[in-house]
């Protein structure tokens, strides 16, 4: 089986939040898939809920920097290895 192709690279406060972020990161170049965390636990969405914010593993850097400006992005935490 192949190595996952995406990374998660940090979690917005928000389905909303987090679809600007995406369009964003598109607009660069960059694909982007959203994972919402209450989706997972009920058939209802929440409009607060955490939602995580993946790209493609050669991407993670150039988004991480673009997203630099994003306060209220959780970023994920990197390996001291990295």
């Amino acid at each position: 089986m192949d190595a996952l192709k995406y990374e998660k690279i940090g979690e917005a406060n928000s389905l909303a939040e987090a679809e600007v972020i995406k369009s964003f990161l598109e607009a660069e170049g960059i694909d982007a898939e959203l994972v919402e965390d209450s989706v997972s636990h009920s058939y209802y969405t929440m409009p607060f809920a955490q939602v995580e914010i993946f790209v493609p593993k050669e991407m993670v850097k150039r988004a991480n920097k673009l997203l630099a400006s994003f306060e209220d992005i959780k970023p994920e935490e990197q390996d001291e290895e990295e």
